[in-house]
Parts: structure tokens; C-alpha cells; sequence
């Protein structure tokens, strides 16, 4: 066993389980996996972290409406998560529920400490309250009487709370932004949090309430529950054993590498959870990486709208690494992104069936017909058209990698897709079919062999995004497992001995797209 791995620690938010879990939700979810996956495949010990968010008057709610306990409730929830992600093939590393008795017992134990250390005060609280976002707003905060953040209506309300003074550490988190420009991707993200909520002056946060008593007690004062953002941000210690006494995990691990979250959630983990990190006097996590949603074309995904679109509907029909694709290919970093029906299909049957699907069928027949299943030797003498083939190729791995390691996904599938499409033009070019006629049998050769070794490159660098996939096509055109390493990709003279199947298997079967909107719109 290798032990002297670099370590990755990597996060999604923890999901609040009042319902049914959509594609917004799964993209995060795919968005965390793809990176974990990279990582792994450069030879780090990856850590991913997801789980549910299960305490709060929300919950409460909504269990009593259905005529169950909080517990069975976010009990039947989590177990609906563990299924989906594993439906999505999401391979997590922990699953943190925040009624866990170890995560319950840590937050109480960080609670005394700030206590201790005069970072948290009792008073009185007098606010709007969003029990959706479980937040508080101040009147001046509030857009047109409602929510900043959801757009739903508030309630004031007065109680006593425990608040953290989050001023205190108000200069000191804008100095962290100034000495740490990297820390937020894309970097807007961070501007709005100091033009919007630090510079007009960051507000002392309640972090207990009395109103309701699902969730955590405070010590010594029982009637308190500890209120949601202190409960579920800490997850992220706890998980790993924090003030626990195993804590080899946070040894290990701490600080995360990246955390990834949604925009509606982009200020607690940009402003409260560095602070609360601060006062805890441990390392803030070096990157965050804040996406936009997934909406729909008359606006956000809701269920009272009726237009939320499911996950498993469209693993069902178009698989899992379809459904895994088209969701990294819809959020760019500056804008929502839009899912729509006919783009579902359209891009199914364009990049999937037609440019990636063809391409390694086409090839895998021609090495069939022209060469009895063996992929030729390469004379290391290629022509022009070859040798600015192997440029472009080489040039597009580096831009790839480049994306990757900034975890800019969509870029670097943009750019895995411009790869296809140039290895797709490069049998337009050599014609295969006319030098097997003409009896060109060294370009022949040469044409077949940097076909398969693009499929080849084209298989690995798809395995962070579409495992099933990308090892269907690593199996069709016989590579070696050694082969189907990242630092591979910088190899050429490798395919010696190597044996495509007999017969190609598509890899996408298309759709007639009046039959697969009936199905998507039902």
C-alpha cells in the first residue's frame, strides 16, 4: 500500500431532505465525483464527503404534515439519497447525516467552546424569518418585502438566541480575501460577498432558537436548539472526527481541497464558515468552487410549479454517463444554465450517438475489415496531414489538463468534444476506404493507428466524467490496463500487440426525438 499519496479532500454541501431530490441537486453532486475521480486517476487519496442536512423547524414540518417522527422522516430521505447517488454512480467516501450521535456531540462540544472563548452571547432576537432557507433578514435585507434568497414570504418574529459576534472577525476575513484571490471560483462570487454583505456591515448571527426543538440542545440549556448553519457547516470537521476522540481523518485530511456548493448557499460558506474556522483557529479550505442552477426555460425548478425534472427519469431511458454528460454541459460559470427537453435529446444524439458513438464504431469496423482486428505498427514517420494531427491532439491534452486542474469541467469537456471532432475530420481526410483501393498500405497503417491511439486518449481522459463509457471504448479497441493511465496520454509508439473486438457495440443507440419529448414531458 502507498502511503506517501498526496491527499484530497473534497465536498458537497449537505442536502436538506424535505423531498425529492432533482437534477439541480444531482449536478453538484456529479460536479464533486468528476473532480474526485480526476483526482484519483493522478494518483492522489481522495476524500469526498456528501450527506443530508437533517435538523430544523423544516423538517419538523413537513414529518408532522405526513404523519411521521423527524426521524423516520430524514431517515426514509437519506436512505432515498444513498440510492440516487448510487444510481448516479457517485462514489463518496462518507455519507454524514447531522442526527449522527458523534456529528451531535461535536457540534455541542464547538458550541461550548465559543461559548467559552466570549464568541457566541445570549440576547434577544427580533427578525424576518424564511423558514424555507431557515435564515433571519434584517427589513433593509429583505427585496420587495420577501426573501432575498428563495423569493418566499417571512414571518418577524422575537425570541431568545445565542448569537455569534461575527464582527469581531469581520476584518480579518476581508484581509483573508485580499492575501487568498484564488479562494472562490468564479472570483464575482467573492466580490458580492464584500460589496454585499460585509461592507454595509456584517451582522451578528443567531445561532440557537427556541421556537421549535428538532435539533441539536445547546449544553446546560436545553430549551435552545442549535440553529442550522452552526449545525450543518461543521459537518464538514466532524465527518472527519473533529473533537472526537478518533481524529486521524482530520489529521489526515484538513483543510478541504475544494468544496463545492450551490450559489443560493454561496454566503454561509464564503462568510460564516471561514469565521467560525477562524474562531476555531483552524486552516480555511483552499478553494471553493460556487455554481450557478440548472433551470428551467420559465424559470427555477419548484414543485409548485410543477416542472422539476428527476434524475432517475432520465437515467431510465439514456443511461447514466448520458444523463452524467448533459449535466456538466449545461452550467457555464457566468450563467444559469437551461435544461429543456429537445436540448436533452439533441445532444444525446449529436455528441454522444453521432460524434463520440460513430467515431469509435467506424474506426473499429475499418481495423476489422482492413486489418483482421490488429491495430497496425506505427512507423513513427507520419505525413503532414499526420503530423498536425498529432499536434493539435497534443496541444488539446494540455489544454484539458489545464481545465482540469482548475476544475473548470465544462471547458475541459468542450475541449475533450473539439478532440472528437478533429479525430472524427481526420478520416474525412485520409479516406481509408480509398488507400485500402489504392493499395497505400503504410498510410493505411498510419491512418488506422492514430485513430485508435486518439479513441485511446479520448477513453481516458472521459473516465473522471463517464467511467461506463469511456471503459466500453478502452475495451472495444483492446487497450491495456497500463495504457489507460493519465500520464499515458503523453505516450504514441505504445499500442504494440493490441486487438480491437471483432464487433463494434454502440455506444449510444439514437432517438427519434418526437418519441423521447412524448417520454420527457409525461
Amino acid at each position: 500500500m502507498n502511503t506517501d499519496k498526496k491527499t484530497f479532500y473534497i465536498t458537497t454541501p449537505i442536502y436538506y431532505p424535505s423531498g425529492k431530490f432533482h437534477i439541480g441537486t444531482s449536478y453538484t453532486e456529479v460536479l464533486a465525483d468528476t473532480i474526485k475521480r480526476y483526482k484519483q486517476l493522478r494518483g492522489y487519496d481522495v476524500f469526498m464527503l456528501t450527506g443530508t442536512d437533517e435538523h430544523g423547524q423544516k423538517i419538523q414540518t413537513v414529518a408532522e404534515k405526513a404523519g411521521k417522527t423527524p426521524q423516520e422522516h430524514v431517515d426514509e430521505m437519506a436512505q432515498m439519497a444513498k440510492e440516487l447517488w448510487a444510481k448516479m454512480h457517485i462514489k463518496y467516501d462518507y455519507f454524514i447525516r447531522t442526527t449522527d450521535g458523534n456529528h451531535e456531540k461535536a457540534v455541542q462540544k464547538i458550541f461550548e467552546y465559543f461559548l467559552e472563548k466570549g464568541d457566541i452571547y445570549k440576547g434577544e432576537y427580533e427578525g424576518w424569518y424564511c423558514m424555507p432557507c431557515e435564515t433571519y433578514f434584517t427589513k433593509t435585507q429583505l427585496v420587495d418585502g420577501k426573501c432575498p434568497d428563495c423569493g418566499r414570504e417571512v414571518k418577524l418574529l422575537k425570541e431568545e438566541a445565542y448569537f455569534f459576534n461575527m464582527k469581531k472577525y469581520a476584518d480579518r476575513l476581508l484581509k483573508f480575501y485580499e492575501d487568498n484571490p484564488d479562494f472562490v471560483e468564479p472570483a464575482y462570487r467573492k466580490t458580492e460577498m464584500i460589496n454585499n454583505f460585509i461592507k454595509p456591515g456584517l451582522e451578528d448571527l443567531c445561532v440557537t432558537r427556541t421556537s421549535f426543538d428538532w435539533g441539536i440542545k445547546v449544553p446546560n440549556d436545553p430549551k435552545h436548539v442549535i440553529y442550522v448553519w452552526l449545525d450543518a457547516l461543521t459537518n464538514y470537521l466532524t465527518a472527519l472526527g473533529y473533537m472526537q476522540e478518533d481524529d486521524t481523518l482530520f489529521k489526515k485530511y484538513w483543510p478541504a481541497d475544494v468544496q463545492v456548493v450551490g450559489k443560493d448557499i454561496a454566503r454561509f460558506h464564503l462568510i460564516y464558515w471561514p469565521i467560525f474556522l477562524m474562531a476555531l483557529d483552524l486552516p480555511i479550505p483552499k478553494k471553493f468552487i460556487v455554481h450557478n442552477w440548472i433551470m428551467m426555460k420559465d424559470g427555477k425548478m419548484s414543485k409548485s410549479f410543477g416542472n422539476v425534472v428527476y434524475p432517475e427519469k432520465l437515467i431510465d431511458r439514456y443511461g447514466v454517463d448520458a444523463t452524467r454528460y448533459y449535466l456538466l454541459r449545461i452550467v457555464p460559470a457566468s450563467q444559469d444554465g437551461v435544461y429543456t427537453p429537445e436540448d436533452f435529446v439533441e445532444r444525446y444524439n449529436s455528441d454522444l450517438c453521432n460524434d463520440l458513438g460513430n467515431l469509435v464504431n467506424r474506426t473499429v469496423s475499418m481495423v476489422n475489415k482492413y486489418f483482421e482486428c490488429v491495430v497496425p505498427e506505427y512507423n513513427g514517420t507520419p505525413n503532414e496531414v499526420d503530423k498536425e494531427f498529432e499536434a493539435f491532439t497534443e496541444d488539446q491534452i494540455k489544454k484539458i489538463e489545464d481545465y482540469m486542474e482548475n476544475y473548470q469541467l465544462l471547458n475541459a469537456l468542450q475541449e475533450i468534444w473539439a478532440v472528437i471532432s478533429r479525430t472524427n475530420k481526420y478520416i474525412d481526410e485520409t479516406r481509408p476506404w480509398e488507400l485500402e483501393k489504392n493499395g497505400e498500405k503504410e498510410k493505411l497503417k498510419s491512418s488506422m493507428y492514430h485513430l485508435i491511439e486518439n479513441i485511446r486518449k479520448i477513453g481516458i481522459v472521459l473516465l473522471p466524467f463517464m467511467e461506463e463509457t469511456a471503459k466500453n471504448l478502452l475495451h472495444q479497441i483492446g487497450v491495456k490496463e497500463e495504457l489507460q493511465t493519465w500520464e499515458s496520454l503523453y505516450e504514441y509508439d505504445s499500442l504494440k500487440d493490441t486487438k480491437v473486438i471483432e464487433k463494434g457495440e454502440p455506444l449510444f443507440m439514437r432517438k427519434k426525438l418526437e418519441e423521447e419529448l412524448e417520454y420527457l414531458k409525461n
